[in-house]
């Protein structure tokens, strides 16, 4: 995922999402979307005062396809800002899955250090979630949301600020049952 900002007056901003061409982890294809997310135009003089501006909330959707029915985990690797991921210096984007279905059927995410126990979908840095079934097609709504401490954009020249990142494959230590 890269999230790139310009500043110079006005503020541009783009968030790359990545999943190396279309990922592979044993039998399943993992795709996004859209790699790129376009934040606009930002202008100086349309910004509020306060500590901080959320940047709002993008979306893309992932899929990933197997060719036999698999548990499916997933993990963001990028640099880590305590529950998130770095965006230039200061800034921050979380990522969050939502509507996660696998073969067409609603399914709840799950830690893989904790198994058992049902989690919200968001992807926190060093983490693994996995899909809580055993299935050939994932689908699920990635929400990217993005901040900004207010002196970030407090520059005289054009300035490029992003976050990288991309989405893994992984398999996890343990199959689910169906």
């Amino acid at each position: 995922m890269v999230v790139k900002l310009k500043i110079a007056g006005f503020f541009a901003v783009l968030c790359t999402l990545s999943m190396a061409g279309g990922v592979r982890a044993e039998n399943c294809q993992l795709s996004v979307s859209q790699p790129y997310i376009d934040y606009g135009v930002i202008r100086r003089e349309a910004l509020v005062e306060s500590r901080s501006i959320a940047l709002g909330t993008r979306r893309v959707h992932l899929n990933v396809l197997c060719a036999e029915p698999a548990a499916i985990a997933l993990r963001f690797t990028g640099v880590a800002d305590g529950q998130g991921y770095r965006f230039g210096r200061h800034g921050r984007f979380s990522l969050t899955l939502k509507h996660a279905q696998v073969d067409g059927r609603a399914v709840e995410w799950a830690q893989a250090h904790l198994p058992g126990k049902a989690f919200d979908g968001q992807l926190l840095p060093g983490q693994v979630l996995v899909a809580r079934a055993v299935g050939k097609r994932l689908t699920a709504q990635v929400e990217v949301d993005t901040d900004l401490p207010a002196n970030a954009l407090q520059v005289s020249n054009q300035v490029v600020l992003e976050g990288r990142g991309s989405f893994e494959l992984v398999s996890p230590a343990v199959p689910l049952s169906r």
